[in-house]
């Protein structure tokens, strides 16, 4: 085997041993991300639902006045 041909294994070893170490910090530092990126989108998703659903309360409550002053016309005009 040639200089090169022997450094150029020993890089790639050296480089195969050096992922193999660094593969649980990684997967660490994804899982953490993961995790802070889902729970982010989940308060985004929370807060969007909460406006959205207080709209819509106020709808109804609007709704329901709206049908109790009708009864109330309608039980004074029968």
């Amino acid at each position: 085997m040639s200089d090169d041909t022997t450094s150029h294994a020993t890089n790639q070893d050296l480089l195969a041993r050096l992922k193999h170490l660094a593969q649980p910090l990684v997967d660490s530092l994804d899982s953490r991300l993961r995790d802070q990126i889902d729970h982010r989108v989940d308060e985004r998703v929370d807060a969007s639902l909460s406006s959205r659903l207080s709209v819509i309360e106020r709808a109804i409550a609007d709704l329901d006045r709206a049908i109790k002053e009708l009864e109330a016309r309608f039980d004074t005009t029968n």
